[in-house]
């Protein structure tokens, strides 16, 4: 390759460098900048308005970016009812509730699909025009790969990351209601309650619990309202408690007893949990020793005297 294409491909490098640490840095304040004002928020009890006003601009060009993807979607969404019915319970219990949310993740696959392949064969006529066509349709394939199942990967990560906050959030918010059940509340002013406790510290489990209120107080049969909680977040141990409630309502059973003996399990595996992240840290931390601590530490004892080493043997040929 002469230095006439080198240059290109250096600058271009140099500008996509340039703006992903420029992108880094917007991430990095933005998200300093949330962070305090939900510290502000749990401090003082009150809600901010100081992340909205920061995250105005991106909302507006997400929302612009929303209706194409709405568009995209709605001619290449799937036609199986199955398929739609999954994707849109893969959403719900992601945080994402919008009835254009399916349509929009169809639409983001489609256009992500077609862009990384055009920006590929872009950069391919312009920087690496001595591709062979072998190569060139094997890597638009694969971009194109790349941006139908990179949303899938990323939703899956969004629906675990909530699992497994309501599974934190989950035992405490049991505790409140343990302690309202038993102080003389029903079950429904008990669950209203505690999410309007929890609306800070436990803001998925609170929203979650004030859905369910929500569909209480429409007249919607208490057992189908848990069924439905259930179903939205997808957690086992969320399951596993509605049917319980739904057994003890059905037969009579003490409520605040049934929640005690399920919050002292909850509290059980979050300790276990905590314990097995916490056995699981040497392995992890044992690539980045050998990948990185190791190297360093070797060039740090072993390179004055290979330096030495080199000096020497240069002498003796001389």
């Amino acid at each position: 390759m002469n230095q006439t294409l080198l240059i290109p491909m250096v600058a271009a490098g140099m500008a996509f460098v340039s703006v992903l640490l420029l992108g880094y840095g917007v991430m990095a304040w933005l998200g300093n900048a949330s962070a305090s004002a939900r510290l502000r928020e749990r401090v003082t009890g009150t809600p901010s308005g100081a992340g909205r006003a920061l995250a105005m601009p991106f909302m507006s060009l997400w929302r612009a970016l929303a209706r194409v993807f709405v568009r995209v979607g709605s001619r290449v969404q799937p036609t199986d009812e199955a398929e739609v019915s999954r994707t849109r319970t893969a959403l719900v219990q992601a945080g994402f509730r919008s009835p254009d949310a399916p349509r929009v993740y169809q639409g983001a696959k489609g256009c992500l699909a077609i862009g990384l392949a055009g920006l590929f064969l872009l950069l391919r006529s312009l920087l690496f025009s001595d591709l062979s066509l072998s190569l060139t349709v094997f890597l638009t394939v694969l971009m194109a790969t790349l941006g139908v199942y990179g949303p899938v990967l990323w939703l899956r990560w969004m629906v675990s990351r909530r699992k497994l906050t309501a599974s934190d959030e989950l035992p405490d918010a049991l505790d409140l209601l343990v302690v309202c059940v038993e102080s003389g509340m029903g079950l429904d002013q008990a669950i209203d309650r505690v999410c309007d406790e929890l609306r800070i510290s436990a803001p998925v489990i609170s929203g979650e619990l004030k859905l369910l209120t929500l569909e209480l107080r429409a007249g919607k049969a208490r057992a189908d309202a848990l069924r439905a909680l259930a179903d939205r977040v997808g957690l086992e141990d969320l399951n596993n408690l509605t049917s319980l409630l739904v057994q003890a309502d059905m037969f009579g059973i003490s409520v605040g007893r049934t929640l005690r003996v399920y919050s002292d399990s909850m509290r059980t595996k979050r300790s276990q949990r905590a314990e097995e992240k916490a056995a699981k840290l040497p392995v992890l931390l044992l690539l980045p020793l050998i990948g990185f601590i190791l190297p360093a530490l070797f060039i740090a004892i072993m390179g004055p005297a290979g330096i030495l080493f080199v000096d020497i043997f240069a002498k003796i040929n001389k």
